[in-house]
């Protein structure tokens, strides 16, 4: 037989769910067991591109924020989408969130931050653990008090998880 002969089945290509279009069949021997998760490492899927930011203390963030009476939540902000956008290469930025938190008596900053945290897993074909509307926790459930405590804790929780996930101590 000559190599032009011989044709090398390709596979068909499973759709992002893993699922094939359908009427095609998945050749024998790929499939996974059933019952069994396809395992996934870390930044397979999306592309972290610059370094992983640090992990903070929820408890002292809340802490520096309650005794520089807000002052240390502009540093957090900035230095957390700061972090994000180096790392991804995608997002707001710390600049601009410093502005926009200052101009806007930082009424859009807790729903930015939460969304940018979620699009961070998204990258990463991950479920989002936070997204724009976590901040209503922080908006509305200021009415009652805790709200910006269940705010911080499933915010700056879900960025440290990420922070972690990559590598980060």
């Amino acid at each position: 037989m000559r190599a032009a002969e011989v044709h090398p089945q390709s596979a068909p290509q499973p759709t992002p769910y893993g699922q094939l279009p359908y009427g095609q069949v998945q050749p024998y021997g790929l499939q996974a067991p059933s019952g069994y998760a396809q395992p996934m490492a870390p930044g397979v899927q999306g592309r972290p591109l610059g370094p992983v930011g640090k992990v903070r203390s929820t408890w002292a963030v809340l802490g520096l924020t309650i005794v520089t009476f807000g002052l240390y939540s502009l540093y957090y902000h900035f230095a957390t989408h700061e972090e994000m956008k180096q790392h991804s290469g995608e997002g707001v930025g710390g600049a601009l969130v410093l502005i926009i938190s200052i101009f806007t008596f930082g009424l859009v900053t807790p729903f930015l931050l939460p969304n940018e945290v979620g699009n961070l897993y998204a990258r990463q074909q991950r479920p989002r653990p936070v997204t724009a509307t976590t901040g209503l926790w922080a908006l509305l459930g200021a009415f009652i008090l805790i709200g910006p405590l269940v705010w911080l804790i499933k915010t700056n929780g879900a960025l440290n998880a990420y922070w972690r996930s990559m590598g980060a101590s």
